[in-house]
């Protein structure tokens, strides 16, 4: 008797669920399993027949995607639905319509947000600019959106192998381009670190077998040092009473690549190699940071630190929530060794980002620099005259920067991007005082608009009522918030200017008894090389042009 294939792959796809069910952490009801069941149904009867171009079922794909979205980002059962309903809308004869009938409104909506999405980037630049808008749109307004479709990425980058070259090169790109840069953003550091690492094998297929074959070599070699290194560490910890997980952590094949070219060397003069990470139970009633201080002073008690190399995320988070302490200790072997010190909570933090951020968020008192980050992608979404093209420009920048700790005169922190100028500063403040800005005092010191900041500088902005926007502001400014508004300014200011230039025109011609008409517009725009009427009424409204002048018309 034969078997028939089919039954085997809907079993297998059974199985999958299954699996989806057991290790959702936050769908645990039977009404959660229930919808999750109903998401599956719909989305393999709606698939039936369909295969991917591998060969394999096309409902395999979204119940990754869905494990993906469940077990590695740790999102609910609304979230593991949606995935499961990613690609029905976008594929199938079912509408919006049918899974609000069905699901309700937010399930509905997060399909409808990823269908938008589908073919992003497939477009021209400007297209694709727009497309990264709406992307970031629907983001702010439910950021599981966002984190289904990086899940749908990372399989479609696990499961690459099966398109063309072409199609290889094209997807890898745009996943270095974009996703692995919001991946990093919303602290999805396993998922980033995995989008990197694929896009390098599929891009440099050369270089990135030929350092994964030097690391693997390494780490074989450098095991033994690892294990001597800790011993003395786990002893210490242990006898103060620390409940506690100590193990290597591997440097990614990406993220050795990008030093080796940013610093133009090879790849043994790549000297934070080797790297552990101690992950603690926090003990009750005393801080997490002073439990994380408090390893770091065992440790130096073994080992002496590069002062340097000290890198302290748990007195102020990286802006996407991160918290931990890294050290660099010179070991035995003469060595430096790379420690990352975090609790149970900042590691979740760590691995699952946002998702994990939401769960904590109600033990904290006030928002995130991820929850002031999203604010600030709104506020400046929110502008209708923002130039899709260059916000994605302006965005990019700002999603790559390194950041810097910023102090205002009571002390209190702000995160900005390397590389802000005190404008920058006045304008993440409050887009008034960025209007009003004449300078600042840097630690207190009088110091430009332009002043570019350095990490741990105390700033005061200076204002006057008197100030009002330059279009050179713009050579002062990076971040994309900054610029945004220093252009929504002088919008504002030229259509007013239009608008008046338009009655000066009117009243110099009534004068001469004549009436505004398309002949002499014509002729004014003609006679002043101007491209259009409206800016011919801009440089009237500025009195660059003087009505004397008209009087021969």
């Amino acid at each position: 008797m034969t078997v028939d294939p089919q039954y085997n792959e809907d079993q297998d796809a059974k199985r999958q669920l299954d699996e989806i069910l057991k290790n959702c952490t936050r769908c645990q009801s039977a009404e959660d399993h229930r919808l999750i069941i109903k998401a599956f149904e719909l989305s393999m009867e709606a698939h039936k027949g369909v295969r991917r171009r591998s060969g394999e079922l096309y409902i395999m794909h979204p119940l990754a995607v869905a494990r993906i979205v469940g077990e590695e980002i740790g999102l609910g059962a609304k979230g593991i639905a949606a995935a499961l309903l990613h690609d029905v809308v976008e594929d199938t004869d079912y509408t919006v319509d049918d899974l609000t009938a069905i699901f309700g409104e937010k399930i509905a909506g997060i399909v409808d947000g990823l269908t938008k999405l589908e073919g992003a980037f497939d477009q021209t630049k400007s297209k694709q600019a727009d497309n990264f808008r709406k992307l970031l749109l629907t983001m702010v307004e439910d950021v599981r959106v966002i984190l289904i479709k990086l899940a749908d990425r990372l399989h479609n980058m696990r499961t690459l192998d099966s398109m063309p070259d072409h199609k290889k090169y094209k997807i890898a790109g745009e996943t270095l381009f974009i996703y692995a840069p919001l991946a990093h953003r919303l602290g999805l550091y396993a998922i980033k670190t995995e989008l990197e690492d694929l896009s390098l094998k599929y891009e440099h297929p050369s270089v990135y077998f030929d350092i994964s074959e030097k690391l693997k070599d390494y780490r074989t070699r450098n095991d033994q040092i690892l294990t001597r290194f800790s011993l003395p560490i786990i002893d210490r910890l242990s006898h103060e009473g620390f409940e506690f997980d100590i193990k290597g952590r591997p440097k990614s094949v990406f993220s050795i690549w990008n030093k080796m070219q940013k610093k133009s060397v090879p790849f043994d003069e790549i000297y934070d190699l080797l790297a552990l990470r101690i992950v603690f139970k926090a003990k009750p009633g005393i801080p997490e940071k002073t439990q994380c201080w408090s390893i770091y002073s065992l440790i130096t008690d073994v080992y002496k630190p590069k002062p340097d190399r000290l890198r302290d995320w748990v007195s102020v988070p990286k802006a996407n929530g991160y918290e931990a302490l890294h050290a660099t200790f010179m070991g035995p072997d003469g060595k430096w060794v790379e420690i990352q010190i975090r609790s149970e909570r900042m590691d979740e933090i760590a691995e699952r980002g946002f998702a994990a951020h939401w769960k904590y968020k109600g033990q904290q008192d006030k928002d995130t620099e991820l929850d002031n980050w999203l604010k600030q992608i709104r506020e400046v979404l929110d502008n209708p005259d923002v130039d899709s093209l260059e916000f994605l420009d302006d965005f990019k920048l700002n999603l790559f920067s390194a950041e810097m700790m910023i102090f205002t005169p009571k002390g209190d922190v702000k995160v900005m991007p390397k590389g802000a100028t005190t404008l920058d500063l006045a304008f993440e403040i409050h887009t008034n005082i960025g209007y009003k800005c004449i300078g600042a005092k840097v630690n207190y010191k009088l110091v430009p608009l332009s002043h570019e900041l350095k990490s741990g500088d105390q700033v005061e902005i200076l204002t006057s009522e008197k100030q009002t926007p330059k279009y050179e502001w713009l050579n002062y400014v990076t971040t994309a918030k900054a610029k945004s508004r220093i252009k929504e300014a002088f919008k504002k200011e030229r259509k007013a200017m239009v608008q008046k230039g338009e009655v000066m025109l009117e009243e110099a011609l009534n004068q001469k008894r004549l009436t505004t008409n398309a002949k002499i517009l014509k002729k004014l725009q003609s006679f002043y090389n101007f491209p259009n009427k409206e800016e011919l009424y801009y440089k009237i409204g500025k009195k660059i042009i003087r009505w004397i002048i008209f009087q021969k018309y």
